[in-house]
């Protein structure tokens, strides 16, 4: 039996929600942005009527203003959109126990074999939306994650696309390379440079020229624009391994020496390790992410000689593999810190130079300083050092930065 996989996608939620919740901004252009004073600045998703003025997600609010200058803009509101998310999952639950989120606002359900075709299923969804919620969803249906994914781009606000087995060719293989799930602007670029402009080209590659110029991942975007996507639709209920753990910020100014950068990744790192222990993890490899006011940016990473939840071995690495890796051309405009590679075991070897020692008392220290500020506040205790700067350490990524439900694997 074929599946009958739904991709569900609320349009331009954030702004949905907001025009819903205001109605005297409901027929302007409105757009929902970061704080252009803590230079979080950007389009985070804008309404239709916006969209008439060519503004794009991402794009800087000063830019937007320029291209419309009556736009109303307003700051993110996220437990009401978490809380919207949660009654379009209620509305699915009424017909599949297999939702899997693609963030905030995106799910894919599996409907396979029920007595509604996948097409009925959708209308109903599609009418119960708007009538009980007040916004719009577009939805995909077909027999894979990927087409349905592809479907509900496909076209928009409100509307349903099928893409089954029979017109897949007609739809997907005329649509540009990038439309297809993760092909970002680098492989796109990649792609187009060697003739591969649509879906279509990569489906008829030949699949080890693919990998030659991809990697792995020429072969699994071969087998999706090919429609031989086989992975599953996750049960609501499963919980995905957690693969890294990380943080990142826009810097309210621009970073200019090598301490500016060491005060920010201190935050960074100091929320990272404290999100570890909360989870009971310790990873091996650190990573960050640099991007400069030009706006190019890099990762780098590297693998430590054993497993830590301690904030100060991450800034360590942290900062050595920035020192070896930025030449200070530009000033910086944000960071980011991750650890993945996590060990369950826990199982360490002493060593003569009393590392593991050294590591297991500065994990006691950190842990007595997370439950001060728990019961205290974020703030009660910080750095010396901090203190110089707090300018650029004056923000808190372990509670303010929201953590969105992004779910993808290739079984």
């Amino acid at each position: 039996m074929d599946r009958t996989v739904l991709h569900v996608d609320c349009n331009k939620f954030y702004a949905s929600v907001e025009c819903l919740y205001r109605p005297e901004i409901r027929n302007k252009p409105v757009a929902v942005g970061g704080s252009t004073e803590s230079r979080h600045g950007i389009i985070l998703t804008k309404n239709e009527i916006a969209s008439k003025y060519g503004l794009t997600v991402g794009e800087p609010l000063w830019k937007a203003r320029q291209k419309c200058p009556d736009l109303i803009i307003v700051p993110p509101n996220y437990p009401l959109y978490l809380r919207f998310s949660k009654l379009c999952r209620r509305v699915f639950e009424d017909y599949t126990d297999l939702i899997e989120p693609f963030g905030l606002d995106e799910c894919w359900l599996d409907v396979t074999g029920m007595e509604k075709s996948g097409l009925e299923i959708a209308e109903e969804i599609r009418s119960r939306i708007k009538t009980e919620l007040g916004i719009t969803v577009s939805i995909g249906v077909s027999f894979n994650k990927i087409f349905a994914k592809l479907g509900s781009d496909y076209k928009k606000p409100d509307a349903i696309t099928v893409i089954s087995k029979e017109n897949f060719k007609d739809i997907a293989w005329n649509l540009p390379c990038g439309d297809l799930l993760f092909v970002g602007r680098s492989t796109s670029r990649r792609l187009n440079y060697y003739g591969i402009n649509t879906i279509g080209d990569i489906a008829n590659s030949d699949i080890e020229f693919l990998k030659r110029i991809l990697g792995k991942n020429g072969e699994t975007l071969w087998l999706f624009a090919n429609g031989l996507d086989s992975s599953r639709v996750r049960h609501k209920d499963e919980i995905e391994d957690v693969k890294s753990v990380g943080n990142s910020t826009t810097t309210p100014r621009d970073l200019v020496d090598d301490m500016d950068v060491k005060t920010v990744f201190r935050v960074l790192c100091e929320s990272v390790s404290t999100r570890l222990r909360e989870q009971g993890l310790k990873g091996r490899t650190v990573t960050i992410s640099v991007r400069d006011t030009e706006l190019v940016s890099f990762t780098r990473q590297r693998a430590l000689p054993a497993c830590t939840n301690v904030s100060t071995e991450i800034l360590k690495t942290a900062m050595e593999l920035f020192r070896a890796n930025y030449d200070w051309k530009n000033h910086i405009r944000s960071l980011g810190v991750s650890v993945s590679d996590f060990d369950m075991q826990f199982c360490e070897q002493f060593d003569l130079t009393g590392s593991v020692e050294r590591r297991e008392k500065e994990e006691k220290i950190e842990t007595t300083v997370d439950a001060l500020k728990r019961r205290f506040g974020n703030y009660c205790i910080q750095r010396a050092c901090q203190l110089e700067r707090r300018d650029l350490s004056g923000f808190n990524p372990h509670d303010e930065h929201i953590i969105h439900p992004i779910g993808y694997k290739v079984s």
